[in-house]
């Protein structure tokens, strides 16, 4: 193909704020246009943008770039903007490459050429990074305060069944008897540490680029303070102008974040869609799909796809984290690509914290299923237990002893609480006719009477404690 021909290609629309009739003959290939636009995407952010542009602007006043009356024109002009973005009515058209580019050329629709003074000593390197952050910091208080009402629904769920016993489970096999209020909560715990861990990054987010220009600062002394307090950057500004332009770390740690939150989420889902195989649960309909032949099914759809969010939510962050690793210094065009990932990962996170609420707050444990798979055999240390506690004898022995006991009732091919008195002598003297009360499952429970135990007081104390973290995080983040 002739150089002639490839120009005659490059017809796609440059647009008039960057390059065309300056630095560039003609436009773009109609393929790079498509390429390279990020304004299908970061549109979400037009409400940031604009407000990063009216505190600039007056920066801009302060710094005696604008005038008064300028400055006036120009805040008028960017809350129009606003309003057609907010009433959908705001046009996009044939070089709009991203939300800067779009919000200025309509301002500069609006007000005539003085909107062109706004970009004086701003880059988009700077300007992107401040619309993300603004955005990440916004979202991520509202995911706390759905976490909130996610905390609160499985701490009710658990007050409301704190008296059902349930079978607990390692390796998958029958360990010992514990509260179905006890197992809800353990799904809880690990959500509390997800919203501290959110609640930490914060602060790291919530700092101000703007003024630090394409990479070297801002020439026109604007008060990079008095922006990081007009924007509510409550972490100040940030400290080197290279690296404000291409630090992405607050994305890489969102997205560990979540993946971390998944892997949580998706433990509960295992672990639902497990006991609903069994029928010790009943999940909603509302959260249930059926077959498309067999007409019988019910399947946990919900839990099963927030099961498989998990492994997605792991892809972006090790997909994003190899991205930057190669990066130099400053921006570099690569990093238009946290967006998208940052957009899905918020998205899925509510998506997968409303889901959860919705099955927390429907679905029914059934009582006597969950009793069904109680089995003596999850006594057996509880027998040990009997020894320690009458006779002193030293558990690594009472562990044999008792291990001894649920052989026999192998042999024997009977449960083991059906031992009788003297077949348990026949192993140890030391037992006495009182053991026979070690074979009930309701005192077996309220002997683990720790801080963090299947007692009823154990676990209404964590139950408590889940729902004063989840007020808090209601009052902190709920009105954000």
């Amino acid at each position: 193909m002739s150089s002639e021909s490839k120009k005659d290609e490059a017809s796609g629309t440059r647009g008039t704020l960057f390059g065309a009739g300056g630095r560039f003959r003609g436009g773009t290939d109609p393929i790079m246009e498509r390429f390279n636009e990020s304004l299908s995407f970061d549109k979400r952010m037009y409400d940031q943008d604009l407000r990063g542009s009216m505190a600039y602007a007056k920066a801009l006043v302060q710094s005696k770039i604008l005038t008064l009356e300028e400055g006036e024109l120009m805040a008028a002009g960017l809350f129009q903007v606003r309003d057609e973005w907010n009433s959908d009515r705001f046009v996009e058209k044939p070089g709009d490459e991203d939300i800067h580019t779009a919000n200025e050329r309509r301002l500069t629709e609006i007000i005539g050429t003085v909107g062109g003074k706004l970009h004086t000593g701003r880059s988009r390197n700077d300007q992107v990074a401040m619309d993300t952050r603004l955005w990440t910091v916004e979202h991520e208080r509202l995911i706390l305060s759905e976490m909130a009402a996610l905390l609160q629904a499985g701490a009710e769920h658990a007050e409301k069944h704190v008296d059902i016993l349930m079978a607990g489970y390692t390796h998958l096999q029958p360990a010992q008897p514990i509260r179905y209020s006890h197992w809800c909560m353990s799904h809880m715990a690990p959500l509390i540490r997800d919203a501290q861990r959110l609640m930490e990054l914060i602060p790291r987010t919530n700092v101000c680029p703007l003024g630090s220009g394409a990479l070297a600062g801002n020439a026109f002394g604007v008060d990079r303070e008095f922006l990081a307090k007009e924007l509510g950057f409550e972490g100040g500004v940030t400290s080197n102008s290279l690296d404000a332009v291409c630090d992405r770390d607050f994305i890489v740690e969102f997205l560990q974040w979540s993946t971390l939150m998944h892997t949580h989420m998706s433990q509960f889902a295992e672990d639902v869609i497990i006991t609903n195989l069994l029928r010790g649960v009943v999940i909603d309909d509302a959260y249930a799909t059926g077959s498309s032949l067999m007409p019988q099914k019910k399947n946990p759809d919900a839990l099963e796809l927030i099961r498989g969010k998990a492994g997605i939510a792991l892809g972006r962050a090790t997909g994003f984290t190899a991205t930057l690793k190669g990066l130099p210094r400053a921006y570099n065009k690569d990093l238009q690509e946290d967006k998208q990932l940052l957009f899905s990962a918020v998205d899925t996170a509510r998506d997968c914290i409303a889901i959860m609420t919705g099955v927390l707050a429907t679905m029914m444990p059934q009582e006597a299923n969950l009793k069904k798979a109680l089995c003596p055999e999850m006594l057996a240390t509880d027998l040990a237990d009997y020894l320690v506690r009458k006779q002193g004898v030293p558990f690594r022995d009472t562990h044999h002893i008792s291990g001894a006991a649920v052989r026999l009732a192998e042999e024997q091919n009977i449960p083991l609480d059906e031992l009788t008195l003297e077949q348990l002598q026949s192993i140890d003297a030391r037992f006495q006719a009182d053991v026979m009360e070690v074979w009930d499952y309701e005192m077996s429970v309220e002997r683990k009477n720790v801080i963090g135990g299947t007692s009823r007081s154990s676990v209404t104390k964590q139950i408590q404690d889940c729902m004063a973290f989840a007020s808090k995080l209601n009052v902190t983040y709920g009105s954000k």
